[in-house]
């Protein structure tokens, strides 16, 4: 949306980094079966701009499991809103670790 870019019309860095954060959650959370809690953020690459109206799509793939932890690569692709070409955008790996009910670190379940 428009309220969410710079005045040249690109979406800001911090929005599409924090909806990779999100979906990056997502996988987390399924993995851990329960609330996970970021921690790290690796090496974030910006390689092209979105535009306001570009669909944005985002991809996670579990490259690490710890005893608390896990670390998901997220890729995230546009598709301009009249057309089909996708192209990659940005990506970076989050690390986050499984918490309890009191926000302690928790073993992730086999």
């Amino acid at each position: 949306m428009p309220a969410d870019t710079n005045p040249a019309g690109d979406i800001f860095g911090g929005w599409l980094m924090a909806q990779m954060d999100l979906a990056a959650g997502n996988v987390a959370a399924r993995v851990a079966r329960g609330r996970c809690a970021t921690v790290a953020v690796d090496q974030m690459t910006f390689l092209s701009p979105v535009l306001v109206g570009d669909e944005v799509s985002f991809y996670g793939t579990v490259v690490k499991r710890g005893r608390t932890s896990i670390r998901i690569h997220i890729e995230a692709w546009r598709r301009p809103r009249e057309g089909d070409d996708l192209q990659r955008v940005t990506e970076a790996t989050f690390t986050f670790v499984a918490i309890d009910d009191d926000r302690r670190p928790r073993p992730l379940p086999e």
